[in-house]
């Protein structure tokens, strides 16, 4: 496949932030850009979003409970 050359004037904390994932993943700055299209436009990313937050909207509560339960003291804690 024949590859194109693409100018974009993003703030300089964004390309930063790109290139630090692309180096996570492995990938040229290039090769991580595509993939977020692909991902987009294959409508990949909203998929998962929406699995997320159905996963949130199913299981709240074992988060709430497991939250509260953080924040109460243990039985034998005692305030100095």
């Amino acid at each position: 496949m024949a590859k194109t050359q693409l100018g974009a004037r993003v703030d300089e904390d964004v390309a930063e932030l790109a290139r630090k994932r692309a180096a996570d993943l492995g990938l040229s700055v290039g090769d991580y850009l595509a993939r977020l299209v692909q991902d987009d436009a294959s409508g990949l990313r909203a998929r998962a979003v929406d699995a997320a937050a159905r996963f949130l909207a199913e299981h709240q509560s074992v988060f709430d409970d497991a939250e509260h339960a953080a924040r109460r003291p243990s039985p034998g804690a005692r305030a100095a």
